[in-house]
């Protein structure tokens, strides 16, 4: 294997294998994306050697944050062991986990109600319920198709979501929202969030309506996407029933290490927590 050269039908094989491994769309793009960097990095003749995988390594914590470093050498290091050379895999950065939240990309409670305020004023009547869908139940963007009008008369959700499933409630106020505003728009059966053509809404299109609406309601940009309506669900969810249980299970996180995020108190919870102490003199 000393002398192994890769090739980008090797890269074919390999997106071939994540799909069959039930990897979502955006997930095989990233690999693909991360894993023809690494190709870049190669030396002539794409010849694959441990050093090689360390330069990259290396170039990786010259040009970026800890976090995306990882994340590209995680789907480096799976792409390897495909090729069945996992002796040629490299550790990741090593992260001190932070016990408090940031709130610069943090969107609270008070931006939510008024980014729907927003959309309300607007006129958009499907975005605004579409924001207090995802934040109401936690569910993923990509998941909203799964919001149906059958859905809404049995008041839950059956979600199968990266080769999980699970069952997601509906809240009955959001129940009567959604029925009103289906009968409003003619909608029987199937997604409750759709174009004018009928497909469910695509996430990058939600992204961008969401984007619009930061000017006029006076909400940071970089507070405002879809994820961050989930984050926000989590974290309501937590500090009312400290549950981390129950809450991976809501979220479909296949592991509780994933769920801790929504867990961190802010730095200026914890600066009280730690006044509280009491132990300076």
């Amino acid at each position: 294997m000393e002398n192994l050269r890769l090739s980008f039908s090797q890269v074919e094989e390999y997106r071939a294998q994540l799909i069959r491994e039930e990897h979502s769309p955006q997930t095989v793009q990233k690999y693909l994306r991360d894993i023809m960097a690494f190709f870049r990095c190669l030396p002539p003749g794409n010849s694959l050697t441990k050093e090689a995988v360390l330069d990259f390594k290396e170039m990786l914590a010259r040009r970026y944050k800890t976090a995306t470093g990882n994340s590209m050498l995680v789907a480096v290091n799976g792409f390897l062991t495909f090729l069945g050379v996992p002796q040629y895999r490299v550790r990741l950065f090593k992260v001190q986990r932070q016990t408090f939240r940031s709130r610069d990309r943090e969107l609270t409670r008070e931006e939510y109600i008024r980014l729907v305020q927003a959309a309300r004023r607007d006129g958009d009547e499907r975005l605004a319920l579409l924001l207090q869908t995802i934040c109401s139940t936690g569910i993923r963007v990509s998941e909203h198709r799964f919001i149906t009008a059958e859905s809404l008369g049995a008041g839950s959700v059956f979600i199968t979501n990266k080769g999980r499933s699970r069952m997601v409630l509906l809240p009955e106020e959001l129940r009567r929202l959604l029925r009103a505003y289906c009968a409003r728009r003619g909608i029987r059966s199937g997604p409750v969030f759709v174009s004018r053509t009928g497909r469910p809404l695509d996430r990058s299109n939600i992204w961008a309506q969401m984007k619009g609406l930061c000017a006029r309601a006076g909400v940071e940009p970089a507070k405002v996407f879809p994820h961050n309506l989930r984050h926000l669900f989590a974290v309501t969810f937590y500090r009312l029933e400290r549950d981390i249980v129950r809450l991976a299970d809501i979220l479909g996180h296949a592991s509780i290490d994933t769920t801790r995020i929504y867990t961190f108190i802010s730095p200026e919870e914890q600066s009280r927590a730690l006044s509280r102490l009491r132990l300076l003199i």
